[in-house]
């Protein structure tokens, strides 16, 4: 239990250093999109911040399975510290650059990843099997959190500390949570003596995670389902601000539609982390996703304020409780001595492919979709999304809803992946190792 209490403190102060970056995510992001008044612009941050992956995931992971995983979340934080300052620099020159912005954002994507793996990882030696769900689904209440907090506290101090200020407490943050893993004790597995004198090639050790999940085919196949989920739907949930000050114009609504958004995601991991479910994890997170694949359908047809709020509230709800399931079965089905490289292989995977959906979504908005909104041949959707600015992303959104539904009906189907959990067999894990 000891250990327990343990990873709730790191919870608690990870925590406390997202919201410092969300606020600075806020504060950079609502700057760009009122200087440069593109979607574009805006939807390069996260490209950047999640491209990362694809190219230094496999370090981390093996860095994260050589490393004492505690050193491994310290590398992290300090790391994300060093992007908080170059964005400070370029904020002290009182003239944001937009190419110190993005190096700002890649050095946050790379030494983020060395934090949440090893946070991920880590979690298998300080939880047993039975609480992974809902300390999983804790973890990512945080986010949502965040997501509440950060709007409402960097809205207020902005105006009397500016963006210079916010990133300060950004920092700090950071160095709080240093401090505190500095304090505690995180357990690591085993490591065999083989691996530490293994001289093969560092290539080969890359792979080790990529191998894993290719052996394990229905694992392999859930990862690229949810990888392909995640495509589909983070660049269309980046457009909910241009797509609300479009269709209302109003910064009050958009602000209470955002924490609305927000408090869906943070009620769904509550939903996990207190009750119970009776479904198997892979059902669950085909259920939930298909919930957020009707909502995506509502957002995208709705008009009204209210609509436009309940449907995003159903919509985000599932997602951190899809999320939670998905790394419990990761921690559960991998050995812990090579959680570290299969969850940067996931990682690698996912990101090679979810932060094209920026780049896509942004360009289609831009360039096609919304100035199509005017011309005649739109008129044969008007009836369903509208001929008025914002109803090109309107139809992103109800595509995105329809596309979704269809892959998972097709998932559903496929009986390698939907019962990946009765048969791929569970690492087992001492009671005296937790």
């Amino acid at each position: 239990m000891k250990k327990l209490y343990t990873l709730y403190i790191l919870i608690i102060t990870q925590g406390l250093s997202l919201i410092g970056s969300r606020m600075s995510a806020i504060a950079v992001g609502l700057w760009l999109f009122q200087v440069k008044g593109s979607t574009t612009y805006l939807l390069l941050i996260p490209f950047f911040n999640e491209i990362t992956a694809v190219f230094f995931g496999g370090v981390a992971g093996i860095a994260v399975d050589r490393w004492k995983r505690k050193y491994a979340m310290i590398f992290g934080d300090l790391g994300q510290a060093v992007g908080t300052i170059l964005l400070f620099v370029s904020a002290f020159s009182n003239k944001l650059n937009i190419y110190l912005i993005y190096a700002a954002v890649i050095v946050q994507g790379v030494f983020t990843l060395f934090e949440s793996i090893a946070a991920d990882a880590a979690t298998t030696m300080m939880v047993p099997e039975t609480h992974r769900d809902r300390v999983n689904a804790i973890k990512e209440m945080t986010f949502p959190l965040a997501g509440v907090i950060a709007p409402v506290v960097s809205g207020f101090l902005y105006v009397m500390i500016g963006i210079k200020g916010i990133l300060i407490i950004d920092f700090i943050t950071f160095i709080v949570a240093v401090i505190v893993l500095i304090f505690v004790n995180i357990p690591d597995p085993e490591i065999q003596e083989n691996l530490i004198q293994d001289k093969e090639s560092f290539a080969k050790e890359l792979g080790i995670g990529f191998k894993y999940l290719l052996n394990a085919k229905g694992l392999f196949g859930l990862t690229i389902y949810v990888t392909f989920i995640n495509f589909m739907i983070n660049g269309p949930l980046e457009l909910v601000i241009p797509y609300v000050t479009k269709i209302n114009g109003s910064s009050f609504i958009l602000s209470i539609i955002l924490g609305v958004m927000n408090l869906g995601a943070f009620i769904g991991a509550a939903i996990i982390a207190i009750l119970k479910f009776k479904f198997t994890r892979v059902n669950t997170i085909l259920l939930g996703i298909s919930i957020s694949a009707v909502m995506f359908l509502v957002f995208g047809i709705a008009r009204m304020p209210l609509l436009l709020g309940v449907s995003l509230f159903i919509l985000m709800m599932p997602l951190p409780i899809i999320n939670a399931m998905f790394k419990s079965i990761i921690q559960v089905k991998v050995p812990p001595r090579l959680q570290g490289r299969v969850f940067a292989a996931v990682a690698q995977i996912s990101n090679a492919i979810v932060p094209m959906s920026f780049v896509l979504t942004g360009f289609l908005v831009d360039n096609i979709l919304e100035p199509a909104v005017a011309s005649s041949k739109w008129k044969g959707i008007s009836f369903i999304i509208g001929s008025k600015p914002g109803s090109g992303i309107s139809l992103i959104l109800v595509l995105t809803g329809i596309i979704i539904m269809i892959v998972s009906l097709i998932v559903n189907n496929i009986a390698s992946i939907k019962y990946v959990e009765e048969r791929l067999a569970n690492y087992e894990i001492k009671e005296d190792d937790i």
